[in-house]
Parts: C-alpha cells; structure tokens; sequence
C-alpha cells in the first residue's frame, strides 16, 4: 500500500449525536472549510439524496452530484466534475463506498473534504484511504482525511443494522492488527508509533467491552468515535498499520478470490479473530470472540458462506495482498496442510466458546 495522505492530521471539527445534520451549513460556513459556500455535495442513492435536499437551504450555491458505486471509475467521473467550477471544498454524504469516491476526488483536486457518515460500516468515515473497485479488483488508495467528519445517530439508526454491526468487526481487528505490528517490530525491526497504536487501541477496547448494542445510542456513539480514531490513528503514522494486519490481508484476499462474500467488517472481524487464535493468545481470543457473538458477526468461514476448502485457499493468498507487510500470517508461514488443522482446531475453539 503507498504511504498515505499527511496534509491533515486531525479534522478541524468532529460531531457525533442526534440532530449533526442540521448543522452542516454551519460548519460549511466555517472560513477554513469554504470561504464563499461554493461546495460539491457527493450523494449516493437513498438516504444521501434525502440529507442533501434536508440541508440544501444552508448550501447557498452548492451542485450536488449522485455516484452509484465505489469504484475508480465513478471517482474519475466525479473528479472531472469537480473541474467544471472552482468549489471550495467537497461534502461527501452516505456510506462508506459514496465517502471514499468522495475523499478520492477531492485529494486529487486538492479540495478539502467533509465527511458525512450515514452507516458505521467501517473506519473509512475519516481514513486516509479510499478503497475503490478497478476492473474488478477493489484497491486502497491513499487520500487526506476529511477536514470535518459528522455522524447524525438519526440517520445511521434508520440505516440497515447489518452495515452498523459491520463496523464493530472492523473496530475490534485493530486490536489483531495491532498485534501484528508489535510482531513485526519485535523480528523484523520496524517502528511503531505509539500515538497510533494508542488511538486505535482505545476505540477498540471500548467497544470490545462496551455492554451495549446498536439499538443504543451510548453503544452507537462510542463505535463511531472509535471508528474515526482508527482513521486518525492511520493518518498521524502515514500507514493502516494501526488498523491493518493478517485480519485485512485475509478480508483482501477473499474479496479478491471470492467476491461479494460479506462486508470489510465482517471480514476483518472474522480474520482478526481466526489471527488471534493463530497468536496463542487466549485471552483476547475468548474476549473477541464474545464481542462478535454478541453483536452476531461472523465467527466461522461458514457464517459467510465460505467452506473449509476456500477459507484455506484465502489464508493462503493473504500474504499477496500487502507483499510487504510482517504478520501472523508471514511469521508462521502455514502450508495449506497446517492451515487446515489449525483450522479445524479454530472451529473446536468457537465450538467452545458458544452460548
């Protein structure tokens, strides 16, 4: 993955509660964001479209553009758009896949971008990396983080609840992906940076042991903090180390081999927990793996439809996806034969940890 977007370290504003929306004109109207209100506000179908027209009386000259999918392509056209006028800054509004066409298009204008987050699928609501689809194959790119991120509980609860719980797999891998850079600098010798590694550590750990769940907002609040210190955690050290480990390389590596499996959240969940048990580290393995059953994330690669067969086939290829990254994966080196028993020894683990 190239080193990612620097400009910005942190957003110059961060609000997470019921009712945001309705200050996105404010916060628009801010001089360091767009000095005239001549913004682009990028929608995706459905509940974008909805808060744009909500808020469209405090967007004096705003052009408000629809993207359908989160693909390289769809980010292109919208750059081409964006050369049309000259605007002051870019709004993205919807989830995750309309935020990173978004994020993508202002980096290349040299724009600066406002996050608004109607779903808690993952931690791309304030990343520095836009993950888009080219030719199939999905890609990370680096991009600036937003200089605002909103999130209006409103709009994320009316949302499907599959893409909020989503996001609870994504927060709790950093804490696998975590492990995985402290491996990687105990062998190989590579730098960790502590402020990241604190940043996405604490947004994991609160939702790890958070009793709640997405029906409450105190729950929801906290899994939204801790999915933007994730994305900050990635943009103070230039990298997704502090989010990305043998966890992602295995979402990587079946969304290349078996496409439209499950979400980014759901993956990355399923193989934190998997690279955790691979670790010997029992006591994370027996809390992770409550928080998932608890929330109902998948567990097992048949929770996502895959069978012993493929899942070994993606561990395999992991690897592949971040040539260049130290994990679990890499240190252990399994050959398939060994992936498949520790496979089955995984399952007995889960089997155990049920009820």
């Amino acid at each position: 993955m190239p080193l990612l977007a620097r400009t910005v370290l942190t957003p110059l504003h961060i609000d997470v509660r019921r009712g945001a929306v309705a200050d996105l004109g404010a916060i628009l109207a801010d001089g360091r964001i767009s000095a005239g209100g001549d913004v682009a506000v990028v929608v995706g179908p459905g509940q974008g479209e909805q808060i744009a027209e909500l808020v469209r009386p405090s967007l004096r000259s705003a052009d408000v553009f629809t993207v359908a999918g989160g693909t390289l392509d769809a980010a292109d056209a919208l750059g081409g758009k964006l050369r049309t006028r000259s605007y002051d800054a870019v709004v993205g509004i919807g989830g995750g896949r309309t935020i990173d066409v978004a994020k993508y298009a202002a980096t290349r204008r040299g724009l600066p971008m406002v996050s608004v987050a109607t779903s808690l699928a993952n931690d791309g609501i304030a990343s520095p990396v836009a993950s888009l689809v080219s030719e199939g194959h999905k890609g990370s790119y680096g991009v600036h983080i937003p200089i605002a991120v909103i999130v209006d509980l409103d709009f994320v609860e009316a949302g499907p609840e599959r893409h909020n719980r989503a996001g609870i797999g994504d927060v709790v891998s950093n804490i696998s992906a975590l492990a995985d850079w402290e491996l990687a600098r105990q062998v190989r010798g590579e730098p960790v940076d502590g402020l990241a590694a604190s940043l996405a550590r604490a947004g994991a750990e609160a939702v790890l042991h958070h009793p709640g769940d997405t029906s409450d907002d105190a729950f929801v609040t906290v899994l939204a903090e801790a999915l933007i210190s994730s994305g900050l955690a990635m943009a103070v050290c230039g990298t997704s180390r502090p989010a990305s480990g043998g966890c992602h390389e295995i979402m990587h590596a079946v969304d290349a081999l078996f496409p439209d499996t499950a979400s980014h959240g759901e993956l990355a969940g399923l193989g934190a927990l998997f690279c955790t048990f691979l670790r010997g580290d029992h006591r994370r393995f027996a809390e992770m793996s409550a928080c998932l059953q608890r929330h109902q994330l998948p567990r097992l690669p048949a929770d996502v439809g895959l069978d012993d067969d493929r899942f070994v086939e993606a561990v395999q290829f992991a690897p592949n996806t971040r040539p260049d990254r130290y994990t679990i994966l890499e240190h252990l080196a399994l050959s398939p034969t060994e992936t498949r028993e520790r496979l089955a020894d995984y399952a007995g683990a889960i089997r155990d940890h049920r009820g």
